[in-house]
């Protein structure tokens, strides 16, 4: 069987943001075992899956994606949408739009030290449009 659910995230700040409790939130009565698939409907925002207690790791991974992708290129062509859109579709890119997560005794079953990331790399994203897919 599979069930979808569109989800919508509210606005961001850019950077790398914990939305696991918000997931869990909407997706309240999960299987007791299937799979969870996540899919951002944005070429300039990601989702992935890391470290969930120390807040330190959100801001480093802002710190080097900028490093790794700068702003202010030269070399970009598509320069209408603002200094920051060309390298949020590269990072968006090198992290993924989807992400899929076991679901386990009726909960996500991410590690101890697992969160799920919206990885926000606008200045002003506005809100987020995630396709939620169930298989169980």
């Amino acid at each position: 069987m599979v069930k979808q659910f569109a989800l919508r995230l509210p606005a961001f700040k850019r950077g790398f943001h914990l939305i696991t409790p918000l997931i869990q939130k909407e997706l309240s009565n999960m299987p007791e075992e299937g799979l969870l698939n996540l899919f951002i409907q944005h070429t300039s925002a990601g989702l992935t899956i890391n470290e969930n207690a120390d807040p330190s790791v959100r801001a480093d991974f802002e710190s080097s994606f900028n490093h790794l992708i700068p702003e202010d290129q030269s070399y970009y062509t598509h320069v209408l949408e603002g200094s920051d859109d060309m390298p949020a579709h590269l990072k968006s890119s090198v992290i993924g739009v989807s992400i899929t997560i076991p679901i386990r005794d009726g909960r996500l079953a991410l590690g101890t030290w697992q969160g799920i990331y919206l990885c926000e790399f606008r200045d002003y994203g506005g809100p987020r449009n995630l396709i939620a897919t169930v298989w169980y």
